[in-house]
């Protein structure tokens, strides 16, 4: 079996559902490869000659392999300007040496004009003509060089982001028809999200052998003839780490991805994916937990880890607090009470957090109450205050245009984050969608608005007249132009954004 990693997503750490299924397979006593074919083609890429080249590209070229140094020095890091220059300049050299008509890649996105992810009809044509496709003279080379050494059985792809579908589907169909005899498996968070719509039906069944819903290891294991990962003596589920190419990724040093949960423990916000495609929350124990994360810190020796949970539960927070991973480490948390209590915040950071990317939201008690988020804005400034005083980065994230907003509540944002802009590291700013199946969309007026039987959202007549223009022309002309929110908008690092962002804290520089 082939495990392949499709571009484009970023090139800073392996990817953490591939490590599972990796780890999975081997433990259960079954050999696989593993193909993170978003580095090795971006890395193609960088190294290609340009035929065209400006003053700005031909720097770039000039100066490609010391960028790529930099990204893997520590020391690049503590100069924003430094490491600014050094992946705007490999960006450069990306887009331009992977230029296609109509196609637009990016060190963390591929944007096609002519065709559209959410639309099947334009993957399976990609499928066709696979080499339309910007990468396709490598991923040809490589899947050739790999299959004539002796065809495997299955090839699977496993897809988180729209970003690599395209592409994904433009390898499919050269498989498809170099090496007729491989079955395809397509599975991952996207595909689990298709596949989750109360409408689905497959329009892949020419091209994919096996769509895989959620979790995949038990499938894979099964499909190669083994045992279920139910089974006794298998509790805790594997990683395999040293099935990729560790040292090649843009960062510095290792980032080990690392779940303790599937689903989101909390499940109640208004418009939640998770709930609106019916995942079931599940945590491994976290004691448990805890020793083997330690574990395998020792045996990999990671510069980071990155726990890749929806949200890390306050359970498994306390439990890293009292046995430390041995290495720096952050994830994605609920602002609950217990990140308003200093002594609580402080044992994290002696626990070896580095930074927690939070859902704030809204600066309007009233929105995040129509929400259901269930955290209150007291609680929010104390945990701010509490993190920054432990010494722990945050990154906060914020939606605008949900339907209980209207302007003066996207203000009341605006001052939350004006108010506490020493305390913030980073800000992650989107504008809020309305997910098609979603149970809460009862009520409101909705129209079409992404093309496409695979697109997850529609459009809707905002109940307040808080529609997207108006919201994108506050972002725009009043959020982000306040200085106190532009300080933070600059910190925010270009392409990498949360990936690179620990980076950038007291631990590190």
């Amino acid at each position: 079996m082939v495990l392949i990693n499709p571009p484009v997503t970023k090139p800073c750490e392996m990817p953490a559902g591939i490590t599972r299924l990796a780890g999975a397979l081997r433990q259960a006593g079954h050999t696989c490869r593993v193909i993170d074919m978003n580095l090795e083609v971006m890395l193609f890429a960088l190294g290609s000659p340009v035929a065209k080249s400006d003053t700005w590209t031909a720097r770039a070229e000039r100066d490609l392999r010391l960028n790529l140094a930099a990204l893997k020095n520590t020391k690049t890091y503590r100069s924003f300007d430094r490491y600014k220059r050094c992946v705007n300049d490999l960006n450069r050299l990306l887009s331009v040496g992977a230029q296609r008509d109509g196609v637009r890649v990016s060190l963390s996105d591929y944007e096609d004009t002519r065709r559209s992810p959410l639309r099947s009809d334009d993957l399976i044509a990609a499928a066709g003509r696979p080499e339309d496709n910007p990468f396709f003279g490598y991923f040809s080379a490589r899947f050739r060089e790999v299959f004539n050494e002796g065809p495997p059985r299955f090839a699977g792809f496993s897809l988180t982001y729209l970003s690599q579908a395209l592409t994904a589907f433009a390898m499919i169909g050269f498989v498809r028809r170099e090496f007729p005899g491989v079955r395809i498996i397509l599975g991952g968070g996207l595909v689990t999200s298709w596949m989750s719509a109360p409408k689905w039906h497959n329009p892949f069944g020419g091209l994919v052998d096996h769509l895989v819903k959620g979790p995949g290891e038990d499938f894979l294991i099964g499909l190669s003839g083994g045992v279920s990962s139910d089974a006794p003596g298998r509790a805790f589920p594997a990683c395999a780490y040293d099935v990729f190419p560790v040292s090649d990724y843009l960062a510095p040093g290792m980032i080990m991805p690392f779940s303790t949960s599937t689903g989101c423990y909390y499940g109640k916000c208004s418009f939640c994916p998770e709930r609106a495609e019916g995942n079931v929350y599940s945590q491994l124990a976290p004691v448990k937990t805890t020793a083997q994360l330690s574990r395998l810190v020792a045996r990999e020796g990671p510069a980071l880890v990155h726990i890749v949970d929806n949200a890390v539960s306050p359970a498994m927070l306390g439990a890293l607090a009292k046995e430390p991973p041995g290495a720096p480490w952050y994830g994605f948390a609920r602002v609950t009470g217990e990140l308003a209590d200093q002594g609580f915040c402080n044992d994290l950071k002696c626990s070896g957090c580095v930074m927690l990317k939070l859902g704030v939201e809204s600066g309007d008690q009233q929105v995040l109450d129509g929400m259901r988020k269930g955290i209150e804005l007291a609680v929010v400034s104390k945990a701010l205050k509490a993190l920054a005083h432990a010494g722990i980065g945050t990154y906060v994230y914020l939606l605008f245009g949900t339907p209980w907003e209207d302007e003066d509540a996207a203000r009341k944002t605006l001052d939350l984050v004006a108010g506490h802009h020493d305390l913030i590291g980073f800000l992650n700013l989107a504008v809020f969608n309305l997910p098609h199946n979603s149970p809460d969309a009862a009520g409101l007026e909705v129209r079409p608005f992404y093309g496409g039987d695979l697109s997850f959202y529609a459009d809707f007549v905002h109940p307040r007249g808080w529609d997207r223009k108006k919201v994108r022309r506050f972002i725009d002309r009043e959020f982000t132009r306040h200085q106190a929110v532009r300080a933070i908008i600059k910190r925010q690092p270009p392409y990498f954004t949360s990936n690179h962002a620990p980076f950038f804290t007291d631990t590190f520089c």
